[in-house]
């Protein structure tokens, strides 16, 4: 193809994606068809990553094939291992794809789906892809070193410290978050359970299979691991069927709290060949393939979105969270923008797994671009239902009402027609007793992705099907954030604990390993049981706290990666990460004040507190009620406790990055980066068609 043809096909995609943002950006009409959504969204990351990832990777980086990779320096059969680019892909995507983009989303929906959308696509191309590809980056030409130990040696000691503190403390928040939603998935639900505890043997036999029997024969493993999940897929509808089989995976909140916590010590103190890579490599493939087959869905059936591009509830009174679109429409997006989170893993498993820096253009920024996608397909299936519908899974009966009749008039009033009757059919449709009040986002997009594939397949007959699937899917998408995270979580502890005693720093150190990875899970532990026993599911009181912990992780990571770059004398291009830095900062600082000290009870955390201890005082609240009372507000004390100390964290982080970026931009201190010695690669040779392809 001559090099005008190819310039011609950008063109031409780089149109169609801006004509489909302006279709979504300024239609008024009575309804927009969703797949502008989904054209929008590929021909923008296209562009994205054909032109802006190769920027970064030629201009800002200078990625080096010649450089010796950890994985090939410190090959150690644990942690370091030389992977697969594909299934180190597979393994990266699975492992910072988790609620964020699938939840964030679907409750950001309330605002309508125009804010958000175009939050999605513009923040991952400018700012969660950028995060991700450079802070790999960073790491891996330190020897796999972690976001904390890097502000440690390129910051300030001090700020290391601070850093180590407050990411070790967001992680914890992260990881009890997800495990949540995992748990409150898998309730009352043999089949997703089921299905969810067969992917752990599969996941060993295929390591054990790659390692041992075949090895490097990463298509016969695929091949025989997918073949696998879907029969266990299809075998958890025979399960949830069968009394018997039925009653041993129908669990309870507290049970599979403990069965979460028990499967991540496994995944973080095990080698990753053994268990994680293989599992999270398998799940990236019922993800990706469930998300592309949802947007073959939309452009199959072509469903209109019927929520409006804006809604009333833009000025804060939103029956799902309260707050004013600024700043808690970013908040609440999280993932499918920008995540912390991510940075953590691209600083943790991924950097000591990678066999060429020019994967991690690959890796870094085309994994996050994949979540955003799903982000967007997300927010089309929960505006693709019914408005009503939507409110009325998602808005709790304190703000509707109890009963079903009252909430109906409710949201009707609102100018989304809804009846008792309808939402009764919708539910026994689904296979459901009731979809009222079924707050957290998972049930609402189970919903819009059971309609838009039973329209595709099967029709009605097939919704309840669909709906389960969906439900199984949206579990086994969030539990690979959870293991990954934990090792990660290990590291951390292991490197906070080497300090104090060096030998616990050694990652190989079965007793360390153990130990940290005890730490960790019960750090984490606390938070989800917390969540289990609260009366309000948990998820109101976590989610905004999640959402402001990812962001100022997202921060500080920014913060890191602009340090660097000065150091590496890239300021002409220090725009890069500045300017996401600055945002971020701006919109989390906003949200963590109006948290902690807005008067609202539904929006400040101290504010609710105070409004339930005065009910406790005047005696207002039952006697069989003050425990869960209580413990409420307990929750929001520790709340606005823990988003005060790390926003904290966070400002004496810049604060102390700023006095480096002067010293170094006056020349009063001479930048001194803390790379690992070049060596060259070995593999020259061996992986010399490695690379072939990125673009």
């Amino acid at each position: 193809m001559t090099r005008f043809a190819r310039i011609l096909i950008w063109v031409v995609v780089a149109l169609l994606g801006a004509g489909a943002l302006g279709k979504i950006a300024f239609d008024r009409g009575e309804s927009l068809n969703a797949m502008w959504f989904v054209i929008a969204a590929l021909c923008c990351y296209l562009v994205a990553y054909r032109l802006y990832s190769a920027f970064l990777a030629a201009r800002l980086l200078a990625l080096d094939d010649t450089r010796a990779t950890p994985s090939e320096r410190k090959d150690d059969g644990r942690d370091f291992v030389p992977t697969n680019k594909w299934v180190l892909f597979g393994h990266h995507f699975a492992a910072i794809a988790g609620p964020g983009p699938l939840v964030g989303p679907t409750l950001a929906a309330q605002f309508g789906y125009l804010p958000g959308t175009l939050w999605l696509i513009a923040g991952a191309a400018f700012a969660g892809c950028v995060q991700d590809f450079i802070i790999l980056f960073c790491s891996i030409r330190r020897d796999g070193k972690s976001i904390g130990q890097m502000a440690r040696e390129e910051v300030s000691k001090r700020s290391g410290l601070i850093a180590q503190l407050a990411v070790l403390a967001i992680l914890v928040i992260l990881l009890g978050v997800v495990a949540l939603v995992v748990v409150n998935a898998l309730k009352s639900s043999p089949w997703a359970t089921f299905t969810l505890a067969m992917t752990i043997p599969i996941a060993l036999l295929v390591g054990v299979y790659l390692r041992f029997v075949r090895p490097g024969r990463v298509l016969e493993g695929s091949l025989m691991g997918v073949a696998l999940i879907l029969f266990v897929v299809v075998a958890g509808q025979w399960v949830a069927d069968s009394p018997s089989w039925a009653r041993v995976f129908t669990l309870g909140g507290v049970p599979l709290a403990f069965a979460l916590i028990a499967y991540a010590f496994a995944a973080s103190a095990l080698p990753v060949w053994l268990l994680l890579a293989p599992r999270d490599y398998l799940s990236a493939f019922i993800k990706a393939g469930a998300i592309f087959a949802l947007a073959g869905g939309i452009l199959f059936v072509r469903p209109h979105v019927l929520m409006p591009p804006l809604t009333r509830f833009i000025d804060g009174s939103g029956p799902v969270f309260a707050g004013k679109i600024f700043p808690f429409c970013f908040i609440t997006i999280a993932c499918g923008a920008i995540s912390g989170f991510h940075s953590l893993i691209s600083s943790g498993t991924t950097p000591k797994m990678i066999l060429r820096e020019s994967h991690a253009r690959f890796i870094g920024y085309g994994a996050m671009l994949l979540e955003s996608f799903v982000g967007v397909m997300a927010m089309v299936a929960a505006c693709a239902m019914t408005p009503g519908v939507y409110f009325a899974i998602n808005s709790p009966p304190s703000i509707v009402g109890a009963t079903p009749e009252a909430a109906a008039t409710t949201i009707s009033g609102w100018g989304f027609p809804l009846t008792a009757p309808a939402m009764a059919g919708l539910a026994h449709a689904v296979g459901e007793q009731t979809l009222w009040n079924r707050a957290g986002g998972a049930p609402s997009l189970a919903v819009g992705m059971a309609q838009i594939f039973s329209n595709t397949i099967g029709g009605e007959r097939l919704l309840s099907i669909w709906y389960h699937f969906a439900i199984m899917f949206e579990a086994l998408f969030i539990l690979t954030v959870l293991d990954a995270g934990t090792r990660v979580g290990r590291f951390m502890v292991q490197e906070l604990g080497g300090r104090v005693w060096k030998p616990f720093a050694r990652t190989g150190w079965m007793p360390s390993v153990l130990l940290s990875s005890a730490i960790i899970v019960g750090m984490w532990g606390y938070f989800l049981y917390q969540g289990v026993v609260d009366p309000l599911g948990g998820i109101n009181s976590l989610w905004p706290l999640f959402g402001i912990s990812n962001q100022l992780l997202a921060a500080v990571a920014l913060v890191v990666a602009t340090t660097i770059l000065l150091k590496m004398e890239r300021t002409r291009w220090i725009w890069v990460t500045l300017l996401p830095m600055t945002w971020l900062v701006i919109i989390t600082m906003t949200a963590s004040y109006q948290k902690i000290f807005d008067t609202n009870p539904r929006i400040g955390f101290l504010a609710y507190a105070n409004a339930l201890a005065a009910q406790v005082v005047a005696g207002k609240i039952p006697a069989a009620k003050l425990v869960d009372t209580q413990r409420l507000i307990f929750n929001q004390r520790l709340d606005a406790a823990v988003t005060a100390v790390l926003a904290l964290m966070v400002i004496v982080l810049i604060v102390e990055a700023l006095v480096q970026w002067y010293a170094i931009l006056s020349s009063r201190r001479a930048p001194a980066l803390h790379e690992s010695p070049y060596v060259q690669t070995q593999w020259a040779q061996e992986y010399s068609g490695a690379t072939q392809g990125d673009d």
